[in-house]
């Protein structure tokens, strides 16, 4: 297994290059001119100014110079200077991470804290009604669009009911605590005041089950899947002939091994949710990436876009090591040659 991981870490900086060229490549076929978001409108027609602009952003080479230019940078932990904030790229996306992260691991923990246990549930009393409400939970969450599910459950909870807080993370009027993890609900715990960690945990539940209602639906069906396969098998009926308890076979010699491809849907997923929580975060106007990354988009920030871009297919780079690492981890049999 170590081999195996030193080998796969000796790859990642070639599969990173790989996203890096992809990403370049797809941004340069855009059909914008990015230099409408640097020079202000009433200017564009300056071409003294349009050209000092191409130059200082460096507009001006050739596509094979700028990715030369850019790998270099990016190689150096630069990830380019934002046109819209005309602050590092990489800054942006530190401050805008811990926003996503904390809502992106809530919606992780709905889906595996309510998801599993359904999917084992399900496949105990296969075809019965829990069986069939189960399904049924897990199709609805899997199929409807989340940016509809949030602003159903925002009219129904906040508008009508009055019982869920509005969007944002935390109270308009209330400060944020001191940034020690960028965790509201961890700083608040942190620095001791409950109250408002109450309040950040509040804001956070509503956002963070229609992020995770998706996953959960996935997971779900997936367990239910793998349980239903893994009851059948001969070591199964052996235990159950050996005098074990339902419980011990289920979650003793069952579940460890239905868990494999589950790990993948969950490795995969939180990379999919830290970087793909646009719509969700629009909704509940939440400040992390996803937004970040709309607003870049309108604003034709090129180089935000490319960085949140590389930065996601990172993510789903090492999500996919930590999966291979799990299997060994969760089933001993695995051997990686």
């Amino acid at each position: 297994m170590g081999t195996y991981i030193a080998r796969r870490l000796a790859l990642m900086p070639l599969l990173l290059l790989g996203v890096v060229t992809v990403v370049f490549v797809v941004s340069r076929t855009a059909s914008v001119d990015p230099i409408a978001s640097i020079v202000p409108e009433r200017l564009l027609g300056n071409e003294e100014i349009v050209s000092a602009a191409r130059a200082r952003w460096g507009l001006d080479k050739s596509a094979p110079e700028q990715y030369a230019l850019y790998i270099k940078n990016l190689a150096q932990g630069d990830m380019g200077t934002s046109f819209r904030t005309k602050q590092p790229v990489g800054s942006d996306i530190a401050d805008k991470l811990p926003a996503t992260l904390e809502l992106t691991l809530a919606a992780l923990a709905v889906a595996i804290v309510i998801g599993i246990p359904a999917g084992i549930a399900a496949a105990i009393k296969r075809d019965t009604w829990i069986d069939h409400t189960v399904r049924l939970f897990a199709l609805v969450g899997s199929s409807l669009p989340v940016f509809w599910t949030g602003l159903i459950l925002l009219y129904i909870f906040f508008t009508q009911l009055g019982i869920a807080p509005g969007p944002g993370r935390i109270d308009l009027r209330a400060t944020p605590p001191n940034g020690v993890t960028g965790l509201y609900t961890v700083d608040a715990v942190l620095a001791g005041d409950f109250g408002q960690a109450w309040d950040a945990l509040r804001h956070l539940m509503l956002p963070a089950f229609v992020l995770g209602w998706a996953v959960l639906g996935i997971i779900a069906r997936m367990v239910r899947a793998s349980m239903l396969e893994v009851l059948n098998q001969d070591y199964i009926r052996t235990a159950r002939a050996k005098g074990l308890t339902g419980r011990q076979v289920i979650f003793t010699h069952a579940l460890r091994n239905a868990l494999i491809p589950t790990v993948t849907i969950l490795g995969l997923s939180l990379a999919a949710l830290l970087t793909g929580a646009v719509l969700t975060e629009t909704v509940f106007a939440w400040p992390g990436l996803g937004s970040y990354a709309v607003e870049s988009t309108r604003g034709l920030d090129l180089p935000a876009v490319m960085g949140v871009a590389i930065f996601g297919g990172a993510m789903f780079v090492i999500a996919n090591l930590a999966i291979d690492i799990s299997y060994g981890i969760i089933d001993p049999r695995i051997r990686v040659s």
